[in-house]
């Protein structure tokens, strides 16, 4: 009887512990992020050369790489600290962006993503766009 009563809270436990888990990774799914078609529309003016992408990697490293990681894989260190997943830049759902649309998200952020609008020069983040592109896999 005792051995019952010990499997039947063991179960009860390990249900608990794999429900509160569940809701811990739904709770870090993003939701759709919709941008304006002014900025889907848009067409990176900086060239993808070797210097917009050194510039790119450098701004990267200082402001993105904390939640993103430092290859764009959501990975970094502040990314455990908030509820929403930073996405995985190299995959074809960020990699399929238009350029346009990636400048959006950088210059306006969203809920944990901050804005970077007056705080990055746009040609700027047109360099971090072009960086992020060498994430593709």
């Amino acid at each position: 009887m005792k051995s019952f009563q010990f499997r039947t809270v063991l179960a009860g436990a390990l249900l608990l512990a794999l429900g509160l888990g569940l809701m811990s990774l739904t709770s870090r799914q993003q939701t759709p992020w919709v941008i304006d078609a002014k900025y889907k529309a848009m067409k990176n003016p900086v060239k993808a050369d070797a210097t917009s992408i050194a510039t790119g990697k450098d701004l990267y490293t200082k402001n993105c790489a904390s939640c993103h990681g430092k290859t764009g894989l959501g990975d970094g260190v502040k990314a455990r600290t908030i509820e929403t997943f930073p996405g995985d830049f190299s995959k074809p759902a960020y990699q399929n962006l238009s350029d346009g649309e990636l400048f959006g998200k950088t210059k306006l952020g969203r809920d944990e993503m901050p804005k970077y609008d007056g705080k990055i020069a746009d040609e700027d983040i047109w360099s971090i766009v072009n960086y992020t592109r060498t994430f593709k896999k």
